[in-house]
């Protein structure tokens, strides 16, 4: 997941917002690792559950990188009111799904799908901790599903990775 948001990154420009999707340990936070990373930002990328947003100053001259957690946001007017300045940055918003009703007209929606078998049977404890761990865990696969909002993703469609590396 890293090395795809690393690949990802080099498509990005001001003005790009990334959606993703996906179930607890799928991967949203180190793809988004991986994105800071190949955008060259100041500052570890971590997770903004607690603060909703950080904003990650380029370190060569880009677009400053934006990481949202949307998780504790219920509404597109809630997400509007962290006054993120999209048209100048690139934005990578988990959990974001459904909150982008006028707030955009383009957009590139990630959905990652991880396995689901490996913790069946546990006992909850150690199913958490499986959860818990599943980023770091490079023997499972992910899926990602890409799709392009707006015409600037239909352009860029055929020369975005196709899978995770």
């Amino acid at each position: 997941m890293h090395r795809f948001g690393i690949e990802l990154a080099s498509t990005l420009q001001a003005g790009d917002l990334i959606v993703l999707t996906g179930p607890l340990g799928a991967g949203k936070t180190t793809l988004t690792r991986g994105l800071g990373e190949g955008l060259h930002v100041r500052g570890a990328v971590t997770s903004p559950t607690f603060v909703l947003a950080r904003t990650h100053p380029s370190l060569v001259a880009g677009a400053p990188f934006v990481h949202v957690d949307a998780y504790r946001l219920s509404s597109a007017m809630e997400l509007d009111d962290l006054d993120i300045d999209f048209a100048h940055s690139i934005v990578a918003v988990e959990w974001g799904r459904g909150l982008l009703d006028g707030i955009t007209e383009s957009w590139l929606d990630i959905e990652i799908e991880r396995p689901q078998g490996r913790s069946a049977g546990m006992p909850a404890a150690d199913a958490a901790a499986s959860v818990l761990d599943l980023d770091h865990d490079l023997d499972e696969p992910r899926t990602l599903t890409l799709t392009g909002h707006g015409p600037r993703w239909a352009r860029l469609a055929e020369s975005l990775p196709t899978e995770p590396a």
